[in-house]
């Protein structure tokens, strides 16, 4: 296989979040689902002047009816042709299967996670540092999650249980596993928050960040109160560097083009190109707002040039 020549702007997990809890912001890491809205992500990143994540999760692959190279072929065509500057990352987002991880590592993703949460807590250090030294062997960043975070849609994952992660624990787990980044339960879900309603346990996420200096990262994004995400984010010592938010985006899109149903990625590819501008518009503005009033991150990107 040959290795692809990345730009210079595009960069692992790592680099983006050392200088995210340095400098008290958190870098968006936004799930497209389609390769379409790749583009969208790029141009409000770029129009904010912002660090951003671009990802997707290997249950949406298969959903969407994409391969991780043609997640990865997008997204660099999109880097190049939209004229990205500012840093970017390409994620994996939750993945079980090593094959995946490797899949997705020889199409270009900087960063991959795997997601062993739902087995005890030896067998999910046993996975996550094996899928840390693959990754690190390879020039790539690992996230791995300890806890469980809920779903109301299950798009990203299959369990809908919740169980919050032990800080003592995490501890633990982050200095055996040698992961960048730690995806905690706190008590937000993946989804459209519908009768439960989203929550953040800031005292939990004190002890975790006291215990351990592995980046933290927050999953379920979408639906959550900016004022209860910015004090996530602002916590002493380092908060949350890194958010997911992918269902808010099809929802903008879905929206903008009077739908109510999800596409495949085919057929998103066929839409009409007027159509295909409308629902990236919505898209782009949805990234946008979420970039300058949800994450902070808006104008961060200069931190990476000093």
């Amino acid at each position: 296989m040959q290795t692809r020549t990345k730009p210079a702007n595009v960069i692992t997990l790592k680099e983006a979040l050392v200088l995210a809890e340095r400098h008290g912001y958190a870098t968006g890491s936004f799930s497209p689902r389609y390769t379409p809205m790749i583009v969208p992500v790029l141009r409000a990143a770029q129009q904010s002047a912002s660090p951003a994540i671009v990802q997707i999760s290997h249950k949406e692959l298969l959903r969407y009816g994409i391969t991780p190279r043609q997640f990865g072929d997008a997204f660099y065509e999109a880097v190049r042709s939209e004229g990205i500057t500012v840093p970017v990352v390409l994620h994996l987002d939750h993945t079980k299967e090593m094959d995946t991880i490797a899949l997705a590592i020889e199409a270009g993703f900087t960063s991959v996670m795997i997601d062993a949460s739902e087995q005890p807590l030896e067998a999910n250090i046993a996975l996550s540092k094996e899928a840390a030294a693959y990754a690190h062997a390879r020039g790539v960043s690992a996230e791995a999650e300890l806890g469980m975070i809920g779903t109301t849609d299950f798009v990203e994952t299959d369990k809908d249980e919740e169980l919050y992660t032990d800080p003592v624990e995490a501890k633990r787990f982050a200095e055996e596993t040698g992961v960048d980044a730690l995806a905690v339960s706190c008590g937000t879900a993946h989804g459209v928050y519908m009768v439960k309603q989203p929550k953040i346990d800031y005292g939990r996420l004190r002890r975790i960040r006291e215990l351990t200096p592995v980046h933290l990262v927050l999953h379920g994004g979408s639906g959550v109160p900016a004022d209860m995400m910015r004090q996530a984010i602002a916590l002493p010592g380092g908060g949350v560097s890194k958010v997911n938010i992918a269902t808010d985006l099809e929802l903008a899109l879905l929206a903008a083009l009077g739908r109510t149903e999800r596409m495949t990625d085919a057929e998103c590819r066929a839409l009409p190109a007027e159509r295909l501008e409308t629902g990236r518009a919505a898209v782009e503005r949805t990234v946008a707002d979420k970039i300058a009033d949800f994450l902070g991150s808006k104008g961060a990107a200069a931190f990476f040039a000093r």
